[in-house]
C-alpha cells in the first residue's frame, strides 16, 4: 500500500516537473515572438514523462521480435513545425504558442490540484476521519 502511494506520488511530481519544463520552454518561444531566425520549441509530454520515470520503449531479446520506435527521441526538445513562418526566418506563431501556454498552465493545475487532494485524503485517513 505505501509503495503505491509513493509510486503514485511520484508520477505526479515527475508530471509537475515536466509540466514546468514545457511552461519555460512556451514562456521562451512567447518572448522571442520578434526575434528574427528564431525556432519555436516545444517537449511532448508523455515522452518527457515517460523518460523521467525510466519507462522506455520496448526492448526486444530476439532477432524475430519487432522493435516499437518512437516518433521523437526522448529527452530531447523538439523544433515546431510552422504553419505560416515569417519573413525573418522566426517560426513562433503568437496565438498557438499562447493557447499551449494556456493548456499547459491549466493542466499543470489539474495535476497540482490532484496532488493536494490525495495528501488531503491520506491526512484524513491517517486521522480516522
Amino acid at each position: 500500500m505505501v509503495d503505491n502511494i509513493k509510486q503514485q506520488l511520484n508520477v505526479l511530481s515527475n508530471a509537475l516537473r515536466v509540466r514546468n519544463k514545457k511552461q519555460e520552454i512556451l514562456a521562451s518561444n512567447i518572448a522571442n515572438a520578434a526575434t528574427p531566425n528564431y525556432k519555436a520549441r516545444d517537449v511532448k509530454f508523455e515522452v518527457e514523462l515517460a523518460r523521467s520515470l525510466n519507462v522506455g520503449p520496448l526492448k526486444t531479446s530476439n532477432s524475430q521480435h519487432i522493435a516499437l520506435t518512437s516518433n521523437s527521441l526522448p529527452g530531447k526538445v523538439q523544433y515546431r513545425q510552422s504553419i505560416n513562418p515569417s519573413v525573418d526566418g522566426n517560426t513562433v506563431e503568437l496565438a498557438v504558442e499562447q493557447m499551449e501556454f494556456a493548456e499547459n498552465s491549466i493542466r499543470y493545475q489539474t495535476t497540482l490540484d490532484f496532488i493536494n487532494s490525495k495528501i488531503k485524503g491520506l491526512k484524513s485517513a491517517i486521522r480516522g476521519e
